[in-house]
């Protein structure tokens, strides 16, 4: 996304959450009206892959009961007059059609695509049960595509600015490894001290077939590795280079600000173009 979409909190976001609340809010100058539940359409910036199945079964048995409470934020969708895409509440939505409601309330609101990504990521994140590579992805959008620094997020978030630091982190895990996170078999406790670590897809497989708990994941980085640190502008580095290369980068940085920057490829053309880069 260009520049001119880097902004500060705009109007999307005020309008639904105060920056020190978790609290959603709908803005009062927005309508509120019924929508047939067919007409709306998922938020194509939704950040979040995974709704659980059966939170979404109790959400429905709720809505059957009750109805829906807080109204589902939308906007018009130009590409098809009369329907809706969701910005925010879109596990609503899917518990009312396993609910069997034929019509949903909606407030309407005027928000360009920044605004709704903004609200897309920010409503996600802040939900507890968002796993936690989504909300590390979350926090990266926000960084790369809004211009957010880490202190920025953890104000907005509520959070210290060493779990934003952490979090993020976590996405320099090789993919083996995030995927072990996604899909439940590794905890973000037990991934976070293999950051850093050159085998930490190997030690990863060991955990997960060992059921090792993080203290004893801490005594093996202790026995196998040298202990690096990785600050926030490090870390900062890192990441640009992975944007600007298209490669996956592991930079070690001692205590003594010596180092190493390791280069990763999967295929020919990779090791093609790496070896081109370092001929100059």
């Amino acid at each position: 996304m260009k520049n001119k979409n880097k902004k500060s909190l705009g109007k999307g976001l005020s309008a639904l959450f105060g920056e020190d609340s978790k609290t959603e809010k709908v803005s009062s100058n927005s309508p509120l009206i019924k929508a047939p539940i067919s007409n709306l359409n998922r938020n194509k910036y939704q950040p979040r892959i995974n709704f659980d199945e059966d939170k979404l079964n109790e959400l429905s048995k709720s809505i059957k009961n009750n109805g829906i409470i807080q109204p589902i934020a939308v906007r018009s969708d130009k590409n098809n007059p009369g329907s809706y895409e969701i910005i925010a509440g879109e596990r609503r939505w899917l518990a009312a059609q396993k609910a069997g409601l034929h019509e949903v309330p909606i407030t309407i609101m005027d928000l360009d695509d920044s605004e709704v990504l903004e609200v897309a990521i920010v409503e996600n994140i802040q939900r507890e049960d968002l796993n936690v590579i989504e909300e590390a992805k979350g926090f990266e959008r926000l960084k790369d595509e809004f211009g957010y620094d880490q202190e920025r997020i953890a104000k907005l978030m509520g959070k210290s600015r060493s779990h934003i630091s952490n979090t993020l982190r976590l996405l320099t895990l090789p993919s083996d490894v995030i995927n072990m996170i996604q899909s439940n078999e590794l905890t973000a406790g037990q991934a976070r001290p293999l950051v850093g670590m050159p085998n930490a897809s190997s030690i990863a497989e060991e955990i997960v077939s060992k059921k090792m708990s993080a203290r004893s994941i801490e005594n093996i980085k202790r026995t196998k590795t040298k202990s690096y640190t990785i600050d926030p502008n490090i870390f900062d580095a890192q990441r640009d280079l992975e944007r600007k290369l298209g490669l996956r980068v592991n930079i070690q940085n001692k205590k003594n600000n010596s180092g190493k920057i390791t280069l990763e490829y999967k295929n020919l053309d990779q090791f093609e173009f790496i070896s081109k880069l370092l001929k100059g």
